[in-house]
């Protein structure tokens, strides 16, 4: 693409109830792909951004009926953050279930879920690539990059306001499969312990338990013993940052490949069995249909790569 390409012209929008109470910065992320963040809040800050030809400012949430003015932006850097084809193509591959409401998908390992932290994109942004029709579509809540299994995505904002409320009240259940070390004693085993973000440890943030932290709470079932590990189910009561591996952490029993809690010996006797990654698996989602009535239930089979390591270890036995 040539830099020197003419910028296009400033547009007008207008924001329909799909969009009503989003935030002006985060609506401008989602029409600008691959613009970064740092040059929208820029333009907003300069004033080139007006909602009904006033200024505002990034925390401003937008209103049905507002005319949103957007700047031009180069041709250039709208290109920077776009997505390979063939990723967006392998997420749509990827689609478990989708309704006019929400879409779950089986996200791949290694993936984040949206862009930051020196990414130029993720899952968000591919599918909003790969779906220019759609005028809305936002996470429901996420799964750390090297998680694979279910995520859901709202297609409108009553939908995505529904399912918030499921998650706040507890009505969501998210089950996860999950390889931990050691000899797993009893069957269920539930572990109430508050988490707080951005503990540093060597100059890496990290997640503690700390009394002082967000509540917290997981129920770790037994599926099966396999020597020195155990596959186990998780299921949580929370959403909080790295849930399932501080809590398994924190009760002796660290995931396999996860290289911020877990158990170096460990992570290396795993990895002598394939293991390539974090072995945590959203494995099924359950949520009230938004608007309707009944419930969905979505399951993500494991991949080949953690049923190959998951029978390296039955071999053992």
């Amino acid at each position: 693409m040539n830099p020197h390409a003419p910028a296009p012209a400033a547009r007008l929008v207008t924001i329909d109830a799909d969009q009503h109470g989003q935030r002006i910065d985060n609506f401008l992320a989602r029409i600008l792909k691959g613009v970064p963040k740092s040059h929208i809040y820029r333009v907003l800050r300069k004033g080139e951004v007006r909602v009904n030809k006033g200024r505002v400012k990034p925390e401003y949430r937008l209103q049905t009926g507002d005319q949103v003015r957007v700047p031009p932006v180069r041709v250039a850097e709208r290109d920077a953050g776009r997505v390979p084809d063939d990723l967006c193509q392998r997420l749509e591959a990827a689609v478990l279930y989708e309704d006019g409401d929400v879409l779950v998908l089986d996200k791949p390992s290694g993936l984040a879920v949206h862009a930051g932290s020196g990414l130029r994109f993720g899952v968000i942004e591919a599918l909003r690539q790969s779906r220019p029709q759609l005028s809305f579509l936002e996470l429901v809540h996420r799964l750390d990059r090297e998680t694979s299994g279910c995520l859901l995505l709202a297609k409108n904002r009553p939908a995505l306001n529904a399912l918030h409320d499921q998650l706040r009240e507890g009505r969501m259940e998210k089950r996860y499969l999950a390889l931990v070390a050691g000899h797993w004693q009893g069957g269920k085993r539930s572990v109430s312990a508050p988490l707080r973000k951005n503990t540093v440890r060597g100059g890496e943030r990290m997640v503690a338990v700390d009394e002082t932290g967000k509540e917290a709470r997981t129920h770790f079932t037994l599926v099966q013993n396999l020597g020195d590990a155990a596959l186990v189910e998780a299921l949580i009561d929370t959403g909080r940052t790295h849930q399932i591996r501080v809590h398994a952490a924190h009760i002796g029993h660290p995931l396999a490949g996860d290289d911020k809690y877990g158990d170096e010996d460990f992570n290396r006797r795993m990895r002598a069995r394939g293991l390539k990654r974090l072995f945590l698996h959203a494995q099924a989602l359950a949520f009230q249909r938004p608007g309707g009535q009944g419930e969905i239930h979505v399951s993500a089979p494991l991949g080949d790569d953690l049923k190959q390591v998951l029978e390296s270890l039955e071999q053992q036995q």
